[in-house]
């Protein structure tokens, strides 16, 4: 299992060797610096993590400075963001300090990458599920709204998880099997075919496919 923390640049399209054009996703990844090991025997699961990303040390909790401190890094810039990646069985893990760039990666494989989704704010059952709607024309009274929730006999009141109204996006979201394009080493970026969640400048974990790892 491979993993680095990313961040999304935006989207853009190259052209494969038949000349056909693919939308491709840009995403920095790395450098990433191992700021952590779990280990089965003294925290029960085996994993890494990793940081990304700078600011201030001053900017840094004394609490985070001093784990970073454990693990040799040190300096007027420290990671900005924490991820762990959960390491498969009998996996060795990277010691501490060892930065991990794009390279890791190669063109053609595939990669299951989590973003959080852009948040929309409150929004109605239309925009939300793709609701159709009441009746335009011909005495229809409504037009954007739910229509009938609950019941008039049994069980008598709204069942939990209709779907209505309400907060729309910002949340955790995986796309499984994203084939790598093109690896830019040089400038450690991805180009990922499709698109991922988030608006650019979003953070993202970028890990091997679960699905495709043994393919």
């Amino acid at each position: 299992m491979k993993g680095l923390i990313g961040k999304k640049v935006g989207m853009t399209q190259v052209y494969d060797e038949k000349g056909a054009v693919v939308p491709v996703t840009a995403i920095q990844v790395g450098p990433c610096v191992v700021t952590g090991v779990k280990t089965v025997e003294r925290d029960g699961y085996s994993a890494v993590q990793l940081g990304f990303g700078e600011r201030k040390a001053k900017n840094v909790s004394k609490a985070v400075a001093g784990h970073l401190a454990k693990a040799e890094v040190t300096g007027d810039k420290l990671p900005s963001v924490l991820r762990e990646f959960r390491l498969a069985d009998g996996e060795e893990a990277p010691a501490c300090g060892t930065v991990l760039a794009a390279d890791i990666f190669a063109a053609n494989e595939y990669l299951d990458i989590v973003g959080t989704t852009k948040g929309r704010g409150f929004q109605g059952v239309v925009r939300r599920y793709r609701f159709g709607g009441g009746r335009a024309s011909h005495g229809g009274g409504w037009t954007r709204r739910t229509g009938s929730i609950g019941c008039r006999e049994w069980p008598g009141n709204i069942i939990k998880g209709k779907k209505m109204p309400g907060h729309m996006g910002n949340v955790r979201r995986t796309v499984q099997n994203l084939q790598i394009v093109k690896v830019m080493p040089e400038d450690n970026v991805l180009l990922v075919k499709g698109a991922v969640p988030g608006a650019n400048g979003g953070i993202l974990l970028v890990r091997s496919a679960i699905k495709k790892s043994g393919k």
